[in-house]
């Protein structure tokens, strides 16, 4: 059961090359790779949005 939790998707992405290059520039920055700070990025996305559901939903 634990090895299904750490499995992760394989997803083509394509990105223009001026994003790239800013998505390098930060990953560099937070000693990441660039598929790192993509995940690291989606991440933070989806549990922000994730918070925003249960305020809207509490008031």
């Amino acid at each position: 059961m634990e090895k299904e939790k750490n499995l992760k998707k394989q997803i083509p992405l394509r990105v223009s090359e001026a994003l790239y290059v800013e998505l390098e520039r930060w990953a560099n920055d937070e000693f990441r790779s660039v598929n790192g700070q993509i995940e690291y990025l989606l991440t933070e996305c989806v549990n922000y949005r994730k918070k925003g559901r249960k305020k809207d939903g509490e008031e």
